[in-house]
């Protein structure tokens, strides 16, 4: 982080004075609307908003509380303790802590050099800012999406360690500083850092850490990162080896905890890069099959006429409609 956005960071808020000058614990009424220790998004959201960045307020405890929207915590400096669904977080500088809006957090005294930036973000965001970036089918980020929601059972967290991974921390920079100043095109330029930013952490996922209670999503996030990576050729049997489990035991877990068998699962990421291909390169439709893994080319354009509705080279041509009217 540049250190003149870092010596922004850094001041001493308003409230933070006060805590300082003997203050022994937070105003609740800046953070919560009733007495229910629920963080209100209305309190920290300007109208109209989806989206705000907030410094963490250091050097007082904050008690278990949930929130009612989406948080994302990032460590500029320094770290912070924090007890998420009764597990100990250690968050360390270059860090990022997300949070859905199911999860119960209490947090530590931060010290003065202990600066972490909180991202309040509202669910409907991520379907604005991920639209932009839907260039590919993604099973991993759409699930990983859901798990911040809590739309497939987890009320838990997502704890990137990836200080050392130079385009997060740049475009994490990023999203911070154009939230804090009032640019031109603010929303847009936050939507499409925001879909980059999940791109990145799509490549991360040997990094990511999640809550014990949560450790069935982790496996899934596991497959499906897998699967990202080995959609042409990847076998469960092989992926089975891999993580140590029995492989009728993980058909039965990855049906269910996501209602589609493995197979389904790597159907859909083939014919999403395929659809992808066809609509972006001019590879022959029969080097698409191939790329995706289909070797048997009459196999593969009765399934992609089935999930789409028309034969492959009917799809590219609809595809490139667009781009022949911008002409």
């Amino acid at each position: 982080m540049t250190e003149e956005l870092l010596q922004e960071l850094k001041k001493i808020t308003p409230e933070e004075q006060k805590i300082l000058s003997g203050t022994q614990e937070i105003e609740k009424s800046l953070y919560m609307s009733s007495e229910a220790d629920v963080i209100d998004a209305k309190k920290l959201l300007e109208a109209g908003k989806m989206i705000q960045v907030r410094t963490h307020t250091r050097f007082v405890h904050f008690p278990k509380h949930t929130h009612n929207y989406i948080e994302v915590i990032y460590m500029c400096s320094g770290s912070t303790r924090h007890i998420v669904n009764g597990e100990e977080v250690i968050l360390r500088q270059g860090e990022l802590l997300f949070l859905n809006q199911k999860v119960t957090q209490e947090i530590y005294p931060a010290g003065e050099n202990d600066i972490a930036v909180n991202f309040i973000i509202l669910p409907e965001f991520f379907d604005y800012g991920l639209k932009m970036m839907e260039t590919e089918e993604n099973l991993l980020r759409d699930f990983i999406i859901d798990c911040l929601r809590g739309e497939n059972g987890t009320n838990g967290y997502l704890h990137f360690k990836v200080a050392d991974i130079l385009p997060v921390q740049n475009l994490v920079e990023n999203l911070i500083w154009t939230i804090m100043h009032r640019q031109p095109n603010k929303r847009s330029i936050n939507q499409a850092t925001m879909g980059l930013l999940f791109l990145q952490l799509m490549n991360c996922m040997d990094k990511l850490e999640t809550d014990e209670g949560s450790g069935r999503q982790k496996l899934i996030i596991t497959v499906l990162s897998y699967i990202e990576s080995h959609y042409r050729d990847g076998e469960l049997s092989e992926l089975a080896e891999s993580l140590h489990y029995d492989v009728y035991w993980l058909s039965k877990e990855i049906k269910k905890r996501t209602g589609k068998t493995y197979t389904e699962l790597l159907q859909a990421k083939r014919l999403g890069q395929a659809a992808y291909l066809l609509g972006t390169t001019s590879m022959s439709v029969m080097e698409v099959a191939l790329a995706v893994g289909y070797d048997n080319i009459s196999y593969f354009h009765r399934i992609f006429q089935k999930k789409y509705g028309c034969t492959p080279r009917a799809y590219r041509l609809s595809a490139s409609l667009p781009r022949q009217k911008e002409r």
